[in-house]
C-alpha cells in the first residue's frame, strides 16, 4: 500500500512524484519503458548517443528557467547554441526570429539525463506496464501490472501520460465512476505524431555545417534537423537527428518497416543541405505517436470526479511542452496533496534537492 501511484516517468509523473515524496508521502512510479524522460528520451547506440525526443531546452517561465539554470549549475546541462536557423525552399537559410538570442540547453550525457536526475531518491518501477486500474473495496486504487501479474494499491493515482493513453486505460471504468465531463476532456485532447530519424556519417565525412539546428519553414515531409554530435564532448563521428513533419508522419502510420522511410527523410535532408547526408553508415528510426499536443487542455491538470483521487497531467494540460509538464506536475501534487493530508507543499520544494 502506498499514499500515491504515478503511472508514467516523464517529466510530468517525474516532477509530481519528487513534490509530493519531499512533503512526506509514500509515492511510487510505474513506467511501461526501460527508461525515464518520456519524450525526454536518449537513445543509445553504435558506441554514441542521440537524442531523438526533445531536441533541447528553452529558459520559458521563471521555474522553469530556474530549473534549468540548476541543472546548468549541476552540469547536467549545458549550453549549445542561440542560434536556430530557418531554411525555406526559395530563400534558402536565414536565421530565426528571436529577439534576444535565447540559448538553448542539451545534456552533453543525453537529454535523459534531466530525467534521472529528476528522479533521484524516487521510487521507480520500470518496464512494468499498467493495464487497469480498479477501486477496492477499502476506498483505495488497484493497479494490475501486465508483465509481472502483480498488483499495486495505492490511495490515489497520478495518470502522467498521453492523454489517448489515459482514456485507454481510464475509459473501462465509466462516467458513473469518473464523470463525464473528465472522460470528454481526455477525448478532446489530440496530438501530431512525429517521425525521428537518428544517422550516423563516417568521422572522414565532408566539412560539418555551421549550424546547429534547423527548421525547415515550408517542407511537406521535414520538421527539424540538428547536428546532434556537437552536444557531445569529443564526439566519434557525425551524428544528425532529422524530425519529419506531423503529415508525413501520419501518412505513414501504419508502416510497419521504418528503416526505408528513414532512408527517404535523409535523402531529403541531402536534397536541400548537404548532399552526403545521403549516406549514412547507420540510421535508426523512431515513431512518437504523441510527440506535440495539437489541441490541449487550458487547465494545469485534470482532477476526475470521483470519490478516490485520481489526477491526469502531462504537458497536454497547458501546452508548453516541457515547461507545461514540469507545471502540470506540480499541479497535479497540489491536487493530490488537497485530497490527502494537505501537508506543507511549497511550490518550488521539488527544487531543493537541487541546490
Amino acid at each position: 500500500m502506498t499514499d500515491v501511484a504515478v503511472i508514467g516517468a516523464g517529466i510530468a509523473g517525474l516532477v509530481c512524484a519528487q513534490q509530493l515524496t519531499q512533503a512526506g508521502y509514500s509515492v511510487r512510479i510505474v513506467e511501461k519503458s526501460r527508461g525515464l524522460g518520456g519524450r525526454v528520451a536518449t537513445r543509445r547506440l553504435y558506441g554514441t548517443c542521440a537524442d531523438h525526443g526533445a531536441c533541447y531546452l528553452k529558459p520559458k517561465g521563471e521555474l522553469f528557467g530556474r530549473l534549468l539554470e540548476l541543472l546548468h549549475q549541476r552540469h547536467v546541462l549545458e549550453v549549445w547554441t542561440d542560434t536556430v536557423y530557418d531554411f525555406k525552399s526559395g530563400s534558402g537559410l536565414t536565421i530565426a526570429n528571436t529577439s534576444p538570442p535565447t540559448p538553448r540547453y542539451v545534456a552533453p550525457g543525453g537529454m535523459s539525463a534531466i530525467a534521472k536526475f529528476l528522479a533521484q531518491d524516487l521510487e521507480i518501477l520500470l518496464n512494468q506496464r499498467v493495464i487497469a486500474i480498479t477501486p477496492t473495496p477499502e476506498n483505495s486504487w488497484r493497479l494490475t501490472l501486465e508483465s509481472s501479474n502483480e498488483e499495486l494499491t495505492a490511495t490515489s493515482v497520478v495518470v502522467a501520460i498521453p492523454a489517448p493513453q489515459a482514456l485507454m486505460l481510464l475509459e473501462p471504468l465509466g462516467e458513473t465512476l469518473l464523470g463525464t465531463a473528465f472522460l470528454n476532456n481526455l477525448r478532446s485532447v489530440e496530438f501530431y505524431p512525429c517521425l525521428s530519424v537518428m544517422a550516423g556519417y563516417p568521422s572522414t565525412s565532408q566539412p560539418l555545417p555551421h549550424w546547429k539546428a534547423l527548421n525547415f519553414v515550408d517542407d511537406a515531409d521535414l520538421a527539424w534537423i540538428g547536428l546532434d554530435s556537437s552536444k557531445r564532448p569529443s564526439p566519434e563521428q557525425p551524428v544528425f537527428v532529422v524530425q519529419s513533419s506531423a503529415a508525413f508522419a501520419q501518412r505513414h502510420d501504419q508502416t510497419q518497416d521504418l528503416h526505408p522511410v528513414g532512408q527517404y527523410i535523409v535523402q531529403r535532408a541531402s536534397e536541400w543541405l548537404l548532399p552526403w547526408l545521403d549516406t549514412p553508415e547507420w540510421i535508426q528510426v523512431h515513431r512518437w505517436r504523441y510527440a506535440f499536443p495539437s489541441r490541449s487542455l487550458q487547465e494545469a491538470c485534470l482532477p476526475a470526479n470521483s470519490s478516490l483521487p485520481l489526477i491526469c497531467c502531462g504537458d497536454w494540460c497547458g501546452g508548453n511542452l516541457v515547461e507545461g509538464a514540469m507545471l502540470s506536475g506540480l499541479a497535479a501534487a497540489e491536487e493530490i496533496n488537497n485530497y490527502l493530508r494537505h501537508l506543507p507543499l511549497p511550490k518550488e520544494s521539488f527544487l531543493n534537492f537541487l541546490s
